[in-house]
């Protein structure tokens, strides 16, 4: 019988959680989290990943007894490559990428990294591409390389975890890792370079199953012993699963939280340019698929202070009748106005007022429309993720593009997409998803809102 009640593990850059999702409508039957809070070291900043697996085992063990667990799926960030020595263990803590350590041998890795032409992969900072993590990891422990036996990617370290079984998936390898070639479908030359070949499991689609858990596991959550565990997924490529599966091309996905993700499907064919942090992802069918990003969630929360009253449509009119505006880039060092330095034009609204929350949703979609236009957006475009009840956001996006934009009718399309690979069940017409409606009256303001924030942006950038 095909998987009705899927486990999901999806562990994002803010938090980790279990969802449990029902397979035939990809609704989520219950919900846990924690925060992904990153341990300062030694010998690095690392994720807490014991934290995490006993909060993983202590929900699958509550989720079955309450409903039932029929297999397990994995989702989690990109990134991020887990060490493990012969034993299975980690032979060093699992690096966060935002890192600045691999930055100090950055003329060396470039150096030795491929062209953009080969992996579609930007340069970026940090620990962002894996291959500079490994490189730098390699370097200043010396003995790291020799104690690592397998390298894995996020995901599957979560699977190898419960099934003792290492892999890699093409969905993670296709992040930015510098370690794949998307147009051949197989590990870079960098793989060579850095002598790690006989340290990389096979690749699989998110869809293979990895195999049954352990039976340490079975007794710790009271699972049944066959329960199967697939190879996972990316979280980005997750979220745009599902309208893969359900909607004609040309659209696009604008996957949102922490990351701003934007995916073009069946778009129009345009150059990519590293140097405006588009890629190219790789999707759960092996496909290439082009892709900009931002951090659109941090410079949300950042340029907000986190939190502020819901704006009134009065102050949305405040804001565009001032013509209040948010320059980018809040987080400078990635998206499509990387190094430029942020400032606001006007008298910036108050931190923590509803004035200041509608400017910043404006620039927020501002930005995420520069993304979809460097990758030959056309089509509708699907938001999922926590900016689907912005509104604000939501409507700029829809002018700034001349779009039809569309809401994701869950929050977590991580997890839809995640238990989707888990079931075998074959949906039929797109993912549901609910159209944006404007006011008329409100649609020339934003215009002009967003021709004067794009000449804002050039007059800037042409500054000596």
């Amino acid at each position: 019988m095909s998987p009705r009640r899927i486990a999901v593990i999806d562990i994002g850059k803010t938090n980790a959680k279990l969802a449990l999702v029902d397979a035939m409508d990809l609704t989520e039957i219950a919900v846990v989290t924690r925060p992904n809070t990153v341990l300062p070291g030694p010998p690095w900043p690392h994720f807490d990943v014991d934290g995490h697996w006993s909060f993983l085992l202590d929900a699958l063990r509550d989720f079955h007894a309450a409903h039932g667990i029929d297999a397990i799926s994995v989702t989690t960030h990109g990134a991020c490559a887990a060490l493990l020595d012969i034993d299975g263990n980690l032979a060093a803590p699992i690096l966060d990428y935002e890192h600045s350590g691999p930055d100090n041998v950055a003329l060396d890795y470039d150096a030795l990294r491929p062209p953009f032409s080969e992996t579609g992969s930007p340069r970026l900072a940090g620990g962002l591409n894996i291959g500079a993590q490994l490189h730098w990891q390699f370097q200043i422990d010396p003995a790291l390389k020799a104690r690592t036996h397998r390298i894995v990617t996020y995901p599957q370290y979560w699977g190898a975890k419960l099934t003792g079984v290492a892999a890699m998936d093409v969905t993670s390898l296709g992040c930015h890792t510098d370690l794949w070639n998307p147009h051949s479908g197989t590990f870079s030359s960098l793989v060579d370079t850095l002598d790690i070949a006989d340290k990389l499991p096979p690749v699989h689609r998110p869809s293979h199953v990895l195999g049954p858990i352990l039976p340490q596991i079975a007794d710790r959550t009271g699972l049944p012993p066959g329960t199967p565990v697939h190879c996972g997924i990316h979280d980005s490529n997750a979220s745009l699963l599902p309208y893969i599966e359900g909607n004609e091309a040309a659209f696009s996905v604008v996957s949102t939280g922490t990351w701003v993700i934007a995916m073009s499907i069946g778009g129009k064919p345009v150059p990519l340019n590293p140097d405006l942090d588009t890629l190219i992802n790789v999707t759960a069918h092996g496909t290439a698929a082009p892709s900009a990003r931002f951090m659109g969630g941090r410079e949300h929360d950042i340029a907000t202070g986190g939190a502020y009253p819901q704006p009134s449509t009065e102050d949305l009119e405040t804001v565009l009748g001032r013509q209040v505006m948010l320059m980018p880039a809040v987080a400078p060092d990635t998206g499509p106005f990387k190094g430029h330095r942020s400032e606001w034009i006007g008298a910036a609204p108050a931190m923590g007022s509803a004035e200041r929350g509608a400017a910043v949703a404006l620039y927020l979609a501002l930005v995420t429309a520069e993304c979809l236009a460097n990758i030959g957006h056309e089509g509708a475009i699907i938001v999922e993720g926590p900016f689907t009840a912005n509104r604000i956001f939501l409507e700029m996006l829809a002018v700034a593009t001349a779009s039809d934009v569309h809401c994701a009718s869950g929050v977590t399309g991580t997890s839809a997409g995640a238990a989707l690979i888990a079931s075998d069940a074959q949906r039929k017409g797109p993912y549901p998803s609910m159209p944006v409606e404007i006011d008329a009256k409100r649609v020339r303001p934003l215009q002009d809102y967003g021709h004067a924030w794009r000449h804002n942006v050039q007059r800037r950038s042409a500054r000596p």
